[in-house]
């Protein structure tokens, strides 16, 4: 791949039928993040997709980003399979991050913030004008780099907490099975059936992190994306984060970050190698099933990158 000079311009405000979307402050839309659902049921269905079809599938075409005028992706086009694994991989200062909140909308709630090209869930855009970010974002949760449970809150309610911030009412015992069935999912079931009225700041870190993952799942997403999700974790809660993955894949698509290339080898099936140089925008150098692309990658600098010559 040849890199181009960084020339391109931030999109215009205007969007016809193909062009950039631009990214709106979300002061501009009130109503953004506010969804009113249907009753969930009471044993959530994973990886089923808001209609009850087969497993979500995930695909960038073209996707370029910038923050004001600096230009920060440059046509990422990427496709991320139904029930598996995706890692995204490179040096820091590249876009995986960006552009993992590109996926779920999220990269729109930066000032300034703007982008081009489809994001297809299911092979629908989801910045299509008529879907609302709310719902995009129930159906492709995040799971940041550090935990960020609420500190004062019990672990029930951090979990149950996620149905309400997607805006999804049950019933009584609705969320207590959701709860308990998210808590499962996440690994954590065992360690804490005991203490479900412990505030979840009084978890270890690798519980914490596990416990954002079942508030993540208690809203029965599609896609699960994960940035650095073990940055901050010892090894032993990195295996268990690690442990939950595997669980998880088969049910939903889970898109990770990580910058631990044994990590990325253990846990996914594809894998994304992002670059970008002082001059030029992140872009994928190349993408494949992972054990291609650590045991015979096509490009010199994916070799040098995931066998430790620089980065």
């Amino acid at each position: 791949m040849t890199d181009a000079p960084m020339t391109d311009h931030p999109p215009t405000p205007a969007r016809p039928a193909d062009a950039p979307h631009p990214a709106p402050h979300p002061a501009a839309d009130p109503a953004a993040d506010t969804l009113t659902l249907p009753p969930v049921q009471p044993v959530p269905r994973y990886g089923t997709g808001a209609g009850g079809g087969a497993l979500a599938a995930l695909e960038t075409r073209d996707v370029s980003a910038w923050f004001g005028s600096r230009k920060v992706l440059e046509r990422v086009s990427l496709a991320m399979p139904a029930g598996e694994v995706t890692a995204l991989i490179g040096p820091s200062g590249c876009g995986k991050s960006t552009y993992l909140r590109i996926l779920n909308r999220m990269h729109e709630m930066v000032r300034g913030a703007a982008l081009a090209g489809e994001v297809l869930l299911d092979g629908e855009d989801v910045y299509h004008l008529d879907r609302r970010p709310a719902e995009v974002r129930r159906r492709i949760g995040m799971v940041f780099q550090r935990p960020n449970p609420f500190p004062a809150m019990s672990v029930q309610d951090n979990v149950a907490s996620g149905l309400k911030l997607a805006g999804i009412k049950v019933s009584k015992e609705e969320r207590r099975h959701l709860v308990e069935t998210s808590l499962r999912r996440a690994g954590l079931w065992d360690e804490v059936a005991t203490r479900l009225h412990t505030p979840g700041g009084a978890l270890s870190g690798g519980q914490q992190q596990r416990l954002c993952i079942a508030r993540s799942l208690a809203v029965s997403p599609d896609i699960l994306l994960m940035d650095e999700p073990c940055s901050a974790l010892d090894p032993t809660s990195t295996r268990r984060v690690e442990e939950t993955i595997a669980e998880l894949r088969g049910r939903l698509t889970i898109v990770i970050v990580t910058h631990n290339m044994q990590q990325a080898q253990r846990v996914s099936q594809t894998c994304a190698f992002f670059l970008a140089t002082h001059d030029t925008p992140g872009r994928i150098v190349e993408a494949g099933p992972t054990e291609q692309v650590f045991g015979s990658p096509r490009d010199r600098r994916t070799s040098d990158y995931v066998n430790g010559r620089f980065g």
